[in-house]
């Protein structure tokens, strides 16, 4: 008997005209109707990669913005971002409290890999709410048996997914499709696979592809800045597979746009980019 073979669908263009709206506001709107979006990460050393998550966060409209950091990056932290809330832990129990208060959780951006983030890392696997995971958080998933909460969003890069999937990240490229949906069916939630032509598939089958970019983008904290626009889109009540497919469109594009001024894109560079993109697309009055 011939084996059957599954045939799937093109994946579907990312374009202005096709993406999820974010809903416009009430003039009654306060800030507790759109989400407090709690980030994890930025261990010694890399306190800005969480900075720059948590700016975006605010910047895409969270109602509330905490961040969770070693002690000695909250000071720079509150400089940057003043009106994030800047808690530093030592322990996973010191962050139980805002853990408790957050609706959406960002894990990963500088995360690192040693005592410290694995332990924060345990804490954030056990919340029941929709979760944006990403950089050192996905290496620490690869070596971990933790079910992600519903509504949940992964961001992987080539190399990431390769080790998510005990592939090579030749095989990984090879079929970016194929690579995506193994990683959905693995995990159990929506998969961001980065790099040129990133992917965007749901766990119903959906899968869409964003064409724009620039090769300016080539720089650190890009990432960590597409983290904190998914947490924010999440935090307001968008889809997993809806608030990561706008996400990636108004982040590649913001790129596209910075890009034509030429090498030396720094990745905070998007974030006003971005937030008036959304405007744009999504206007916040109605």
């Amino acid at each position: 008997m011939p084996q059957t073979k599954h045939l799937f669908a093109e994946p579907k263009p990312l374009l202005a005209d096709n993406l999820p709206h974010l809903p416009g506001r009430n003039p009654s709107a306060h800030k507790g109707q759109f989400g407090h979006v709690l980030l994890v990460g930025g261990d010694r050393g890399f306190g800005g990669s969480i900075t720059l998550s948590a700016h975006a966060a605010l910047r895409c409209g969270a109602g509330l913005v905490s961040l969770a950091t070693r002690p000695e990056h909250v000071a720079a932290a509150l400089v940057r971002v003043p009106e994030v809330m800047a808690l530093g832990v030592l322990s996973a129990n010191q962050l139980m409290g805002v853990l408790a208060q957050a609706t959406v959780l960002v894990v990963g951006p500088g995360l690192g890999q040693a005592p410290w983030g694995r332990s924060l890392l345990s804490a954030a696997a056990q919340a029941k709410m929709p979760q944006v995971w990403d950089a050192d958080a996905l290496n620490l998933l690869s070596n971990a048996g933790v079910e992600l909460a519903p509504g949940s969003v992964i961001t992987p890069h080539p190399g990431e997914a390769a080790r998510l999937l005990g592939i090579s990240t030749e095989q990984v490229q090879a079929d970016r499709p194929a690579a995506v949906r193994a990683l959905v069916k693995k995990y159990s939630v929506v998969c961001v696979l980065k790099g040129a032509g990133t992917l965007v598939a749901g766990l119903s089958g959906q899968l869409a592809i964003c064409n724009q970019g620039h090769p300016a983008m080539a720089t650190a904290g890009l990432g960590d800045v597409l983290a904190g626009v998914i947490g924010a889109l999440l935090a307001q009540g968008m889809s997993a597979f809806e608030a990561a497919c706008l996400a990636v469109w108004l982040h590649a594009r913001a790129g596209e746009q910075q890009g034509q001024l030429g090498r030396g894109l720094a990745a905070s560079d998007l974030i006003p980019a971005i937030r008036q993109l959304l405007e744009e697309h999504a206007p916040c009055t109605k």
